[in-house]
């Protein structure tokens, strides 16, 4: 059977081992079956998407590669999700990411879809050279105010470390650490080490709040993540607060009876 015989299932498969080479190719683009045209429009676009990921990823690691070649080994990632919220805690993640390794697709986890967020967590605890997510609570939130919560939160992050970091990355703050510090604003869209920590504190506090849900049926944590949301105050309207309520923001200190 010559190139040009096989069938569209058999184009299709090897267009998807990669099992093929250049001479092949240059006779499937010969194939006027629009069978064939539609597979080779689906294959170029999907190659596109993969280089262009691969530029953005180059991109969200400039400041990696700069720190790296000035001898810079363990750069820790730091980020924390969280402030917000009514309930629940604030959550910071650290992490190393390994220099010979890629992530293409990663950045900020806000911008990433449940799924992609959970699929980057898994890759990324798989290979990471090390990484540590803190949980401050509510009740330690209202003692020491949201913004240092959240500092304390990313400094036991990175102190948890199973390998100690020689240089920090955190989005926008400076950390009580004895340690070289970059402070990148919107550093989870600027650094893959702090986009990475993002994902790993949102998907780790997610989890949490999630499992807050089952505890407390009546909030609907699993839906808002303790957010303010029409839903959430109108539940604490009717319900008061749990445990898991910063008392000391407002809308939560009006409820409380």
């Amino acid at each position: 059977m010559n190139e040009k015989q096989e069938t569209i299932a058999q184009i299709q498969q090897k267009l998807k081992s990669g099992s093929f080479d250049t001479h092949w190719m240059e006779r499937l683009r010969q194939d006027e079956r629009k069978g064939v045209q539609k597979l080779l429009s689906q294959y170029d676009k999907k190659l596109a998407f993969i280089e262009r990921q691969q530029q953005e990823y180059a991109l969200i690691t400039r400041y990696e590669k700069e720190w790296q070649a000035q001898g810079y080994r363990y750069i820790a990632g730091v980020d924390e999700v969280g402030r917000g919220p009514l309930a629940g805690p604030v959550t910071a993640g650290a992490v190393i990411l390994p220099a010979d390794t890629t992530f293409p697709g990663l950045t900020d986890s806000k911008k990433l879809s449940r799924e992609k967020r959970e699929a980057f967590y898994q890759e990324i605890t798989e290979k990471a050279v090390a990484y540590h997510v803190v949980h401050i609570a509510a009740e330690h939130i209202d003692s020491m105010n949201i913004y240092q919560a959240s500092i304390a939160a990313m400094e036991k992050a990175v102190q948890g470390l199973q390998v100690k970091a020689d240089a920090v990355f955190v989005d926008a703050l400076a950390l009580s650490l004895p340690v070289q510090q970059l402070s990148l604003t919107k550093g989870d869209a600027k650094s893959a080490s702090i986009a990475a920590a993002s994902v790993l504190a949102k998907v780790e506090r997610d989890y949490y709040m999630t499992t807050m849900a089952s505890r407390y049926p009546e909030y609907g944590f699993d839906q808002h993540m303790g957010y303010g949301t029409k839903q959430h105050v109108e539940a604490l309207k009717k319900y008061g607060a749990t445990a898991e309520h910063r008392q000391s923001f407002a809308p939560v200190k009006a409820c409380l009876r």
